[in-house]
């Protein structure tokens, strides 16, 4: 048996799979989007964390057998992904509010800081249906029966969390850059409603591709 942990053939295999899905347009690379523009960059940062978070928790599951528990109960995470897409909805629904709102420069500052930012990230990815369908369908043919499942399992985490934290800090920095312009009324206004739809639409990605 050899020594490294995954076959390097197959693990360069599923870097190029990582790499296209990292940056596909999906439920938590719009929300990064929708982060960094509405909270600023250390927010952008902190949902970055808190969805990559909520990937761990996701590859501990798959060490426990969550695959399979997927496949058996269907339902359970069916459920799981629609409470998360009306979360979604829900911060869409409120940042389109809050656009007609007066917003004194005290509010902007809270805006900034992002102290949910993690909390919001982590519930998007951890109901996020790309997630169930990357755990049941994407990583099992390339785990190797011959060799221990920790091993890959850490391999394929470290590949998937970099692509991952790249992917959405980039879309989340970008949508951060737009935010220097939030004390103008009425771009804030404006914006808030354009980033409302992009949460809306995120969540409606999510409960439709599950």
């Amino acid at each position: 048996m050899s020594a490294l942990p995954v076959d390097p053939a197959r693990y360069l295999t599923f870097l190029g799979v990582m790499g296209v899905m990292a940056i596909t347009p999906g439920p938590a690379n719009v929300f990064a989007i929708a982060t960094g523009a509405n909270r600023g960059k250390a927010a952008a940062l902190l949902g970055m964390i808190g969805m990559n978070t909520a990937s761990l928790v996701w590859f501990g599951g798959a060490a426990l057998g969550l695959g399979a528990l997927v496949m058996a109960f269907p339902r359970a995470f069916h459920l799981i992904a629609l409470a998360g897409a009306a979360y979604v909805a829900w911060l869409g629904i409120k940042s389109i509010a809050a656009s007609f709102r007066p917003a004194g420069p005290d509010t902007l500052i809270r805006r900034a800081t992002g102290r949910s930012a993690f909390a919001d990230g982590f519930a998007v990815q951890i109901s996020n249906p790309k997630a169930v369908l990357f755990f049941t369908a994407v990583l099992p043919p390339f785990l190797d029966p011959h060799r221990p499942l920790p091993g890959q399992l850490i391999a394929f985490a470290v590949a998937t969390i970099g692509f991952d934290a790249i992917s959405m800090s980039a879309y989340g920095l970008g949508g951060a850059a737009l935010a220097a312009k939030m004390n103008e009324p009425r771009f804030r206004r404006g914006f808030q409603v354009a980033v409302g739809l992009l949460l809306i639409t995120a969540a409606a990605l999510m409960a439709l591709r599950h």
